[in-house]
């Protein structure tokens, strides 16, 4: 007998509501199967599309060291750690698309899901914030307030997403909090700043209590706005 799974497409950006016969010979491959590349054989092709999601939000952050340890008048490093989000989004729906043409799915696929998109839009962008400036010990707190918030709120989905309302499809009716792929409105607002040259001393809004243990750059205020607004129980975002 099938069963519906609904799965994380962008951890709570797009559903993947599908009858797939096929999730129960997963589970049986992942735990029993052995050899080498078992593990690869039991993926689904939009598990290997999952990946590169995934293989974005890796590349974000190895561009953002990569400038780091050059030179900071040279952007190529920063602005290819920008594009990689979303780039890492379009692979975040076209898994969503190969999982329903293909009707399958996996618990699997739900998990590398939010997996994926836990490191393209939740600690890729904190990383570019620390590399155009944010570097202060309280701009480190408040960026890890942002990526605990989207940790927080993609385990939340997965645990709820069964119990959000239906509509006649199966689809839900709406997102609990907005979607962690929505942090790429931070990622497009850094990507502006760096065009302006407004990054290291020159971040809007300056530093706060400079040379003292509060050092701050306030500008960290609107990734933990972003965060609260992911975690929020009351906010219900229509989905398109």
């Amino acid at each position: 007998m099938s069963k519906r799974s609904s799965v994380a497409a962008n951890g709570g950006g797009v559903s993947k509501d599908v009858t797939d016969p096929t999730e129960d010979k997963q589970k049986v491959l992942l735990s029993t199967e052995t050899g080498h590349f078992s593990l690869i054989r039991a993926m689904h092709l939009a598990d290997l599309i999952t990946e590169l999601n995934g293989l974005c939000g890796i590349m974000s952050v190895f561009s953002s060291m990569r400038y780091l340890l050059g030179d900071p008048t040279s952007l190529g490093n920063l602005y290819a750690s920008l594009a990689f989000l979303p780039l890492g989004l379009f692979f975040d729906f076209f898994d969503g698309k190969v999982a329903r043409w293909r009707k399958k799915s996996s618990m699997m696929g739900q998990e590398l899901d939010s997996l994926a998109d836990l490191i393209s839009f939740g600690v890729s962008p904190a990383v570019v914030a620390f590399a155009i400036g944010m570097r202060t010990p309280l701009d480190h707190l408040c960026l890890a307030f942002f990526v605990l918030c989207g940790l927080t709120r993609l385990a939340r989905f997965n645990v709820t997403a069964t119990a959000v309302p239906k509509d006649s499809t199966g689809k839900a009716l709406y997102f609990e909090g907005t979607p962690i792929p929505t942090s790429l409105g931070l990622d497009a607002m850094m990507a502006y700043w760096v065009s302006q040259g407004w990054i290291h001393a020159a971040i809007p809004g300056g530093v706060w209590f400079a040379d003292t243990i509060l050092e701050v750059h306030p500008v960290v205020v609107i990734f933990m706005i972003h965060g609260c607004l992911m975690t929020s129980k009351t906010l219900h975002v229509p989905k398109p």
